[in-house]
């Protein structure tokens, strides 16, 4: 375990890359997960739970780790399985996503590998928890499944997708014009998120599940067309995808003459320094970290009234 605590502490090399590291554990039974290692800030010996009244029943108890208090997630019970038991002998991978910290229970965590996005694929129609679902891969010819985490936690407390009234009257973006943008993001809840917080701005919406997605679609239109920013000048991108990240895109983009001047803004669950010094690296205009609707307007704004 040790080791794996060393190995977490060590991976932003990798980042821009189009590669990524898993750490691979497993819930009930034999079936292997992953969560990529950028989410993974600690990984711990199941501490003592303290169960609270109404918490989510997916919610197995809250853990006191290094003054923080966190809800610790079944992973298991929270995607469709049966709950997670004799939790004094298992773990908890703490993570952070949209901004917030949290423990997933799992039964037993194994060690980390080393793949390129391209090798990460979307999940074959009605395999295994189906909906729960963002990606798989194979290892050692057996499936790998990619947890949807943001889906899961959307279900346990949903997040909040409405602008606020005091920034919707400042925006300065020509509502009438219905600009037309892209929304890329392997997660369908993070998709539907973006869409509703922006809602409100009358834009045209198209979407991608992944980087090459996107750029096939893109380059589809750049058959037709000089400049695909006259149609799309702005596109909305996660990092973390399967087969083309983000960051790969933006690479892809800037190195197009017809795609190039697409503003790209980088909206990601993904946390850290790396980060800005990879979005100016790529040629990325802008990041985001999940999620806060009004960072977002408030980008897409700015990038569509230039």
């Amino acid at each position: 375990m040790s080791n794996i605590l060393e190995s977490v502490n060590k991976r932003t090399q990798l980042v821009g890359q189009n590669r990524l590291e898993l750490l691979l554990f497993k819930l009930n039974g034999r079936q292997r997960f992953g969560i990529n290692v950028f989410k993974v800030k600690e990984v711990l010996q199941c501490p003592p739970l303290t169960s609270l009244p109404r918490l989510n029943s997916n919610v197995r108890g809250i853990a006191h780790v290094r003054g923080m208090t966190i809800s610790v997630i079944d992973l298991s019970a929270a995607t469709g399985g049966r709950p997670i038991e004799n939790i004094e002998n298992c773990f908890i991978i703490i993570s952070e996503y949209n901004r917030s910290v949290q423990g997933f229970l799992v039964s037993s965590v194994e060690r980390i590998i080393n793949m390129n996005w391209e090798a990460i694929m979307p999940p074959p129609q009605g395999a295994g928890r189906g909906s729960y679902l963002t990606a798989v891969t194979e290892i050692e010819n057996e499936l790998v499944e990619i947890l949807d985490v943001e889906k899961i936690l959307d279900e346990i407390s949903p997040v909040n997708t409405n602008i606020s009234k005091e920034l919707d009257d400042k925006l300065t973006i020509d509502r009438d014009l219905h600009h037309h943008i892209m929304v890329i993001d392997d997660s369908s809840v993070a998709r539907k998120q973006i869409i509703r917080a922006l809602s409100s701005l009358d834009l045209q919406i198209d979407t991608a599940k992944d980087g090459k997605e996107a750029l096939d679609k893109l380059r589809l239109m750049a058959a037709e067309l000089e400049d695909v920013s006259t149609e799309i000048p702005l596109i909305i991108s996660d990092i973390e995808m399967p087969e083309m990240d983000g960051y790969t895109l933006t690479a892809e983009i800037r190195d197009d003459p017809k795609l190039r001047n697409i503003k790209v803004v980088l909206h990601t669950s993904l946390s850290g320094v790396f980060n800005q010094a990879m979005v100016e690296k790529v040629g990325a205009n802008d990041f985001i970290a999940k999620f806060n609707p009004d960072e977002l307007a408030a980008a897409v704004n700015k990038h569509l009234s230039l």
